[in-house]
Order: structure tokens, then sequence, then C-alpha cells
């Protein structure tokens, strides 16, 4: 029976040109071959399984070959090439840092760079894990780093170059290795299938490209084990299924449920999950994965940074169509939520499954959002098409402004049609007549444009109206009615707004709490603030709104609030604070005993 080698040494390459995904590099090296310009010390550093010791390796063995080819390979067939591909090679040396990281060690290692090589031009020294080297270990290196005999090359590796004091990194020439991309590894997997005559899914290659998260010898490790366990005929389901991954299918379909809002199917298939041994944590993470997959997917653009097969890669493009950016940005929230409350929960199934409800409700939410769009769009549509243009030839739209913070409390006033009669002439030199040219078209406005000329203030014209320029517009003000305020529904009024601030700004409810607002002549409110703190935040957060909240209860524009700051307070600042000697020397002062108390019992202050 033939004894069997694991792919990851069977399938090691031997040749620059069959390193996969690190071509910068090798390609540098050959040209330095080449060129004949070759360092003393070189520093290969990046993560675990990409080439760093193959890559030395292979230098090591071409440096030293005789039937060099053009291309600086290595030709295989001469004494050293033979010797190195047996493993008897006495040009080489191999440490490994892990176990020699002593100053003991680095001085053997000294000792045997002084005798040249047998065979060939370079002893090479490849230190594998330099930077398990103690600080001694390293400090004894140093010289013989910098200054080596001429035959003698090092080449450190190291998956963590920051443990690698700077004064070694100053003696080497850097080369950083890269992860090797998921299609390059899908490729070599692919052509040693082939080589060993196994049936394969290449979706089930893209499973183990992305579980070995960029490592090529960890990619060969699975797919060894998935050679063993699949008898040959390598799937896509018996990969998922022997390396334990929740397949895409779960995440597509629970995704519909939520653009479906169906709570019941979210929660369904979440409890499958978990039946299925998967954990709630490594889910939510696996869920935010999936929509960062479909937001990619909504721009041609960034297609390319999905990491999926084909087949897989056509069910994203789907479900991007379906799927708004908005959705899609909500989910991400909630779901980066769900992740970062997780461990703190103490019912963490129950946190998972409120954070699909959520999910669920996201597009009920949007449908939801602004219920008075449609009404709006109607009145608006009403208003144009009701209108007899022989009857009515000079009307005008007049709309309130409204504060910003005013619009979230109370919703805008509907829009106002001011009409003017033919028989007011003294008014028709405020106004100008619409000419042909100008006429209204009589088209649909939809919910969009209509929400956005609420925001901007604006003249809407209506078929053979007359305009009003802002400059007219205290004129139409003053048609409004502007009632007697009732200093007792004034008062309930306060009380009702103050109430409002409770939670929102107790301290601007603390302050507005103790006044008594009484309204002068002139319609103004006369408040006393505490403080010019307090002061600025009510003119800034509280003073439009409820300016507009009380203008509206009370039917009168002509309200205004003029606040200043109690003289009560002014006075507090020029009082003299006292310390803790003064306020017993007054105590003693009406009470003589304290002081014998005091001494009795040896008191002090704190």
């Amino acid at each position: 029976m033939e004894n069997f080698i694991v792919s990851a040494r069977k399938y090691r390459p031997d040749t620059f040109v069959s390193v996969v995904g690190q071509a910068s590099i090798t390609s540098t090296l050959k040209n330095a071959i080449k060129n004949n310009h070759l360092a003393h010390a070189y520093l290969f550093c990046g993560p675990r399984g990409v080439g760093k010791t193959t890559c030395a390796r292979i230098f090591a063995k071409t440096i030293n070959c005789k039937n060099l080819s053009e291309n600086a390979e290595p030709c295989n067939a001469c004494e050293s090439c033979n010797s190195f591909n047996t493993s008897r090679s006495y040009n080489i040396h191999e440490l490994d840092a892990a176990s020699n990281n002593s100053v003991d060690d680095i001085r053997t290692l000294i000792e045997q760079v002084r005798i040249p090589p047998q065979v060939g031009n370079y002893s090479v020294y490849i230190i594998d894990e330099v930077h398990m080297l103690s600080q001694q270990a390293f400090n004894a290196f140093l010289k013989t780093l910098e200054e080596p005999p001429a035959h003698a090359i090092f080449i450190l590796a190291t998956t963590e170059k920051h443990k690698i004091i700077p004064t070694i990194l100053s003696r080497c020439q850097i080369f950083d290795f890269n992860r090797i991309k998921i299609e390059d590894i899908v490729s070599y997997l692919e052509h040693i299938s082939k080589l060993e005559n196994i049936t394969y899914e290449t979706e089930a290659f893209n499973i183990i490209a992305q579980k070995a998260d960029g490592a090529m010898r960890d990619a060969l490790s699975i797919y060894d084990q998935i050679v063993s366990f699949s008898n040959h005929q390598i799937t896509y389901q018996e990969v998922i299924d022997n390396l334990n991954i929740l397949d895409y299918e779960y995440y597509f379909k629970i995704t519909d449920a939520f653009l479906e809002g169906n709570i019941s199917t979210a929660l369904t298939i979440f409890n499958e999950i978990l039946d299925n041994g998967f954990d709630g944590h490594n889910f939510i993470n696996n869920l935010s994965k999936h929509f960062r997959d479909v937001l990619v997917c909504k721009d041609p653009q960034t297609v390319q940074l999905l990491d999926v097969g084909k087949s897989i890669a056509d069910k994203y493009l789907d479900q991007a169509k379906k799927c708004s950016e908005n959705f899609i940005f909500k989910a991400l929230d909630v779901c980066s939520a769900c992740d970062m409350g997780y461990k703190l929960s103490k019912n963490q199934r129950l946190h998972v499954e409120i954070a699909l409800i959520k999910l669920c409700s996201v597009i009920g939410e949007k449908k939801n959002s602004n219920p008075d769009e449609e009404q709006l769009n109607i009145d608006i549509n009403t208003t144009e098409t009701t209108q007899n243009p022989e009857k009515q030839k000079k009307a005008t739209i007049k709309e309130p402004v409204v504060a910003e913070k005013e619009t979230e409390k109370f919703p805008p006033e509907p829009i106002k049609t001011v009409v003017k009669s033919e028989k007011e002439p003294e008014k028709q030199t405020l106004v100008r007549e619409n000419s042909e040219d100008e006429k209204y078209s009589a088209t649909t406005s939809s919910i969009k444009n209509a929400l956005k000329n609420l925001q901007k203030p604006q003249v809407q014209e209506i078929p053979n109206a007359e305009i009003i320029s802002d400059e007219d517009s205290d004129i139409v003000e003053d048609q409004e009615a502007n009632e007697i305020v009732d200093e007792k529904k004034l008062i309930d009024l306060w009380g009702d707004y103050t109430e409002s601030l409770k939670e929102k700004s107790p301290r601007m409810y603390s302050t507005l709490k103790r006044q008594f607002p009484k309204i002068d002549q002139d319609n103004t409110i006369k408040i006393e603030i505490q403080n010019n703190a307090q002061l600025e935040d009510f003119k800034t957060k509280v003073k439009p709104e409820m300016l507009s909240f009380l203008r509206k209860e009370l039917k009168n524009n002509a309200i205004s609030i003029s606040e200043v700051i109690s003289e009560k307070s002014e006075d507090l600042t020029n009082k003299r604070y006292f310390t803790e000697e003064d306020k017993l020397k007054r105590m003693v002062e009406k009470n003589p005993a304290l002081n014998n108390l005091k001494q009795h019992f040896n008191l002090d202050f704190e």
C-alpha cells in the first residue's frame, strides 16, 4: 500500500512559476537572481500558509542551480537541485526559532556560518518563526546579520513582524506576503482535482476557499478532509455538512420573510437553524455579511467585491433587486446592534428573535412612515381639479412658515387658499395678472414633490391666479383672526406645554413650572430665567416651538414672549460663599453651647 502524502506537501511549489498568489514577490526575487543583486538578509512576513517558507526554499535552490533557465527558474536536473529535492542538500540550513531561541543557539549558528559551502556558491540559512527569538538572542545575532561572510544569505520568516526589533528590520530586505485570493485558491484546487481524477462542484471549492481565509495550506488540508468524507466526489452540500457551515439558502429565505413582513416564518427559520446546532451569534454575524453582499450587488461597480460562486452570485443579484437601499441600511443597523448586545444579554435567543422581529417590521414602518402624504396629495389634486377658472380667476396659495422643531410635534396646517373677489378693486395694485404662457399645467403632483414643496415655503400658482409677493404677505396676515387672549386658557396651555418638557428637558421644565404667565396689552408674555445658560437654551430649543403652539391654540399671531434673567439669581451671584469655619462661627453666635460641645468631644471638620 502506497503511503499517503497530504496535498500541502505533495503539491508544494518547487519553482517560482508554480507559487500561487504572490506574483509581485516572485518576480522581484527572479530579477534579483538574474541581475546578480542578491542581498545578504531577507525578511518574509505575512499570514500563515501563504508561501513564505516555500519561496525561501525555492530561492535557496535557485541561486545554487548550475543550469539556471533564462527566466531565472531552477533546472531540477543538476546535482544541487536533485539534492535539494531529496532533502539532502548541505547548502540549505533551516532553523526553527520557536525551539531554538536562546543566545546559545544563535552562537552555534554564528560558528556554523563561517564554514563555506561544499557544493554551490551560497549557504542559505532559513530561520522560521524568527519573532520567537529572545531579546538577548536578537542582540547576539545583530553583528552577524549585518556583516555575514560573502557566501552566507539569511532568510527570516515570520507571521508577526511587529514583534521583531527595529535593529533587525533595518538590516533586511522586507517582503510582505498577501493573503491568497479566493479565485486563486479555487483555481489551484481545481488543478489538483484534475490531476487526482476527483469530480467536484466549483461552489464547494468556494466554500473551502472562504473557510481557509487566504491560506493555501489551510485550503489544502480542508480539501484532503473533504475528499476522504465525500469518497472522491466533492459537492457543495457535503462541504457545508462536513465543515458545519450554514447554507446560503437560509439567509435568502429569511431575507424574503423580512421583505414580506412575515414574523412567524422568520422565527421558524431561526429555530431550524438553532436545531441544526448553529450558534445564534454566528448566525447574526453571517446575516450582517449577507446584507453587506446584497448591498454590493446594488451597484454594478461593487459587484466584484462579492466573493462567492456564479450561481450564488446570481441569487444575490436577484435579491438585491427586491431590496431597497434604505431597507438594507436599516437591516445592517439592527444586526450590528444585536451583535454588540448579544454577549451582555441573559436571554440570547430572545435577543436575536427581537432583532428578527424588528427586521420584519422595517418594510411596514416605511409604508406607514408618513400616513398624511396620501391625504396631502388628494387635497392638492382636489384643489386643482375642482377650481372653476371662470368664477375664481384670482386666487393664491399661502403656506404657513413652520419651524423645523415645530413640525416634529405639531403637523403642518392644511394649505390655505385665499380667494380674491373681483369686487375688491382697492387691493388690485398688490397683485398682477398671469399671462397665457404662465397658465398652470394640471398634472398630478407626486407625494415626494408635495413634501418637498412643504419644506420650502413658496407661492404656488393656480390657473389665472394673482400672486402676492413677500412684501405684501402682512396684508394677508392681517386678515387672519387675532382673538383676545383668555388668561385662564393661557395658564392652562402653559401648563400643558410645560408638562411635555418633563422628560425631554427637565431643567427647562422646572424653570417654566414656576412661572405664572401674564400677558400685557401688547400681547407680550414676560418670563424670568435663572441664568444665562438657561436663557440660551430657552431661546434656541423651547421658545420657537412654544410660541408657535400658543399662537395656534389661542388664535392670535401677535403673541410674543419676552424673557429676562431673574433679579434674584443676579443677587445670588454677588453673595459670599461661606466656609465650614464661617458656618460654625455663625451657629456659635446663635447658640454658644455648640462651642462647648465641640471642645468636649474634640470635634473637627471633615
